[in-house]
């Protein structure tokens, strides 16, 4: 959909240990089938037996790695990462995986997630005398771990995992070992894999499937998985924290095709359009998804009302992201570039117009009146999430307060602004309901963080102005 009316995407990670065979190429293959999570910049690291080699660019991976570069990335552990920048400015000193030596030791991070407390840390290091070279809080993982390492290996990731709150799904080599960790409320998820003689770690269990492993499980929250050559070991930290991951991974982040928690994305989905209809049924024509972000839901919406579905709105796959164009009236016109009203369809039907969230509301507007001039009698829109109203600081890039617009607007004032003839949102208990969760992070939409967050200064703690 049009950037205007979604939140950006935050970050993938990849990992894999193969006791047997080269893991570059399903390293890249992983993080293809990870683009959707971050397009900004895209890395692997990989451990050749005596040092970490590692490339790193901004783009795609399609576009950062190529037959010649990958040459350089030989052996039988490394880890990838694809980026949107939430902590830091969208430079190429940002882009991960994070590289250091220290001693003997050869270390390689990439991170899933916001750390809150970042600023307090960074100040910390610097005033250890520690140089920092970049301005993600990723980075500071690194050297705490650094820091703590002469308390041992597990010991040394558990005491970093005491100091850091927020978010973060992590992978890690260690020399010859790779290392998955999922923070303490399971906010961001990460799966383990398995294929002949290769353990897998993804942010998603999609990118399991498009390399042939078998998806074993997700880690637990506050877990710490250690791959090595005697195999797969699993350490806790103990915690009294309740799990909470990130309800918008089921809404809008994850890939459909993905499990996460046991949880099927695209199952969750569908039943978001269920309940929406129970909870938001209109006398209809025709329901019309948003491609692609709206289907799932509206197939849902479809099943539960008797309402058939069509495609009325056609999307142009073949260009880039509306947010490039400089101005309202261009960023209107990208909308119209990518997605355009099949006006055979909707001319003359009331149709319920199906996405899975409003965040600033300029895109829907435009979509409301395209459908409008392609004919449309009414357009009643319905949306499978609630109202999103404050900001994340999890790592989740939504836009200020002031720029959401259902943090100062009611509905019917959103529905007024979109030129909708109705309007409504899946509530809160009915998201819950249908993902099957009775506790998740849902902060987006009641203010109600895993954690205390600080609110004042700005939304993340290095982003530059």
């Amino acid at each position: 959909m049009g950037n205007g009316d979604k939140l950006k995407e935050e970050c993938g990670v990849f990992g894999v240990y193969s006791f047997d065979t080269p893991v570059k190429t399903q390293i890249y293959y992983g993080l293809q089938a990870l683009q959707h999570r971050g397009q900004e910049s895209a890395g692997i690291a990989v451990f050749n037996g005596s040092t970490i080699n590692c490339i790193k660019d901004k783009g795609l991976a399609s576009d950062v790695f190529n037959k010649e570069n990958l040459k350089i990335l030989e052996g039988k552990v490394g880890i990838g990462h694809v980026r949107y920048s939430t902590t830091g400015s969208n430079k190429v000193l940002n882009a991960q995986p994070f590289v250091a030596n220290f001693k003997d030791i050869n270390i390689a991070l990439a991170h899933n997630g916001n750390l809150i407390n970042a600023g307090e840390l960074r100040n910390m290091l610097e005033n250890d005398g520690r140089i920092l070279n970049t301005t993600s809080d990723s980075e500071i993982i690194l050297h705490l771990i650094a820091k703590n390492y002469y308390l041992g290996l597990i010991n040394s990731l558990k005491e970093t995992m005491r100091k850091i709150k927020g978010s973060y799904a992590l992978t890690i080599l260690i020399n010859n070992k790779l290392i998955g960790i999922r923070d303490v409320n399971g906010i961001r998820p990460l799966c383990i894999g398995k294929k002949e003689n290769a353990y897998y770690l993804s942010s998603e269990s999609c990118a399991l499937d498009i390399i042939g492993a078998e998806f074993l499980r997700d880690l637990e929250p506050g877990e710490i998985v250690l791959i090595d050559n005697n195999g797969l070991k699993s350490f806790k930290l103990e915690t009294d924290q309740i799990k909470m991951p990130c309800i918008f991974e089921y809404i809008y982040f994850a890939r459909p095709d993905s499990i996460i928690d046991g949880i099927s994305v695209y199952a969750a989905r569908f039943e978001m359009g269920r309940k929406l209809a129970g909870e938001a049924y209109v006398d209809a024509d025709l329901i019309v998804p948003v491609p692609d972000s709206g289907i799932p839901a509206a197939r849902g919406y479809s099943v539960a009302s008797n309402i058939p579905m069509g495609e009325g709105l056609i999307k142009n796959r073949y260009i880039g992201r509306t947010f490039i164009y400089p101005d309202q009236k261009e960023r209107e016109t990208g909308v119209r570039i990518k997605l355009n009203v099949l006006k055979q369809l909707v001319n003359g039907k009331r149709i319920v117009l199906i996405d899975d969230s409003i965040v600033r509301g300029t895109t829907m507007r435009r979509l409301v009146d395209m459908l409008r001039e392609g004919g449309a009698k009414e357009v009643h829109v319905r949306i499978s999430s609630p109202p999103v109203k404050y900001s994340c600081y999890f790592g989740i890039d939504t836009p200020t307060k002031k720029e959401l617009v259902g943090a100062f607007m009611s509905i019917d004032e959103i529905c007024q602004y979109i030129g909708a003839d109705s309007l409504n949102f899946l509530s809160v208990e009915g998201l819950k309901q249908s993902v099957g969760l009775d506790y998740a992070c849902t902060g987006c939409f009641d203010g109600k963080y895993p954690m205390y967050v600080p609110k004042e200064g700005s939304k993340y703690l290095f982003e530059k102005k």
